[in-house]
């Protein structure tokens, strides 16, 4: 489901250390020689590079690539070379201040991560920023945003693939209620979709679609000008399909007037590990284009050879 590609052969990780620090040296950085290690390493080796480069300069590798690097191509690298958890502690609180906030990276992050991944998330951020996630989330959403979004950042689910099917189609029925009621933010239908499992979750969606004749998506199309509705349907989308809740957020940041780089960076970074490989068949059949091939016509330079590497675009 990765996309990241890792040589059968990694070198040391002082080796990788000491080859990045060359490339910040001389007149001009070496973004080819930074591509061709980070692009090309999963997260624990990326974490024991950072220990290393620190242990040999007794400095910081997140702040050398800061200084180095400029634009989209400096972000996309930062957000890469940050932990899982550090990068979900970092994009959460992007999202909470005024000029950067976006309740849907919240959800975003709340429904398409594990119980343990949003765990050492909430951790990170903890750490990082002397304050609870929950606490930020909770004083800078209000109304129907905060009460759908502090539960789900606060949700520890069940992992496991035991379903209980009775209950299943008890709370289908009550998930058709609520939405032919229009009761968008009603406190059961908020409790079900923040704390049952995913598994149980997707039989409760599979029983509404057999009860009902039609997906629950279908019917939370009802009002398009009503943006906590389109948030509840997306978060219904991440917990559902999260390829096809990402396929579109790529589709609309390479197709709008102007690419949305910071979409863009967001999936490729936060995806490239994990189900990037069903997102690019995703959007091959939803687009008729490859994903490689669409970042190609959209970007250039630096960035777009990040971002191809991030996707598996070539050998590594």
């Amino acid at each position: 489901m990765a996309s990241l590609k890792v040589p059968a052969s990694v070198p040391d990780p002082y080796e990788d250390a000491e080859q990045l620090k060359k490339a910040f040296k001389g007149w001009g950085t070496n973004e080819a020689l930074i591509i061709e290690i980070l692009a090309h390493r999963n997260a624990a080796q990326r974490k024991l590079i950072r220990d290393s480069y620190a242990a040999a300069y007794g400095e910081d590798l997140l702040k050398d690539l800061d200084d180095e690097l400029t634009s989209d191509f400096q972000r996309l690298v930062l957000l890469w070379t940050l932990s899982p958890a550090e990068r979900d502690a970092y994009l959460a609180n992007e999202a909470t201040k005024r000029l950067t906030a976006s309740n849907w990276v919240i959800m975003e992050i709340a429904c398409t991560r594990s119980s343990d991944e949003l765990f050492k998330a909430r951790q990170a951020y903890h750490a990082r920023y002397k304050k609870s996630l929950e606490e930020d989330v909770a004083y800078h959403t209000k109304g129907d945003f905060r009460k759908l979004l502090v539960p789900l950042i606060t949700a520890f689910r069940y992992e496991g693939e035991e379903v209980n099917m009775t209950l299943a189609r008890k709370e289908a029925n009550i998930l058709h209620e609520k939405i032919s009621d229009k009761a968008y933010n009603d406190e059961e239908l908020t409790r079900i979709i923040s704390t049952r499992s995913k598994a149980q979750l997707n039989a409760t969606f599979n029983h509404y679609n057999d009860q009902h004749g039609h997906e629950i998506i279908k019917d939370l199309e009802a009002d398009d000008d009503d943006e906590y509705l389109k948030l509840l349907r997306a978060a219904i989308e991440c917990l559902k399909t999260p390829e096809k809740y990402f396929e579109k957020v790529l589709r609309l940041a390479i197709k709008r007037l102007g690419t949305d780089e910071w979409d863009l960076t967001r999936v490729v970074a936060t995806r490239a590990e994990v189900d990037m490989e069903r997102i690019k068949e995703e959007y091959h059949r939803r687009n008729s284009v490859t994903l490689d091939r669409a970042i190609a016509g959209d970007t250039s330079g630096d960035y777009e050879k990040m971002l191809l590497a991030l996707i598996g675009h070539g050998d590594a």
